[in-house]
């Protein structure tokens, strides 16, 4: 998965969350067990400020959401 695309499923989850989605956007790809885990990308909207920052976790093999949040402020 390229970080286009986990930020196109990140928006897309907001959307039907009916989250407000701000730019720009910070990406990061980790792995959750060092390096036994699987790679999971992290995508943060509204980057520059706190407050108003959807935020969505996905699994990079499968592009499966694995956790998803609003943070109004």
């Amino acid at each position: 998965m390229t970080e286009q695309e986990a930020i196109e499923i990140a928006r897309k989850v907001a959307e039907a969350e009916g989250w407000y989605w701000t730019e720009p956007c910070e990406t990061k790809l980790y792995r959750h067990w060092w390096l036994l885990g699987r790679l999971k990308w992290c995508v943060r909207s509204n980057a520059d400020y706190w407050g108003a920052n959807v935020v969505v976790t996905i699994d990079d093999a499968t592009g499966k959401v694995l956790r998803k949040g609003f943070a109004p402020r």
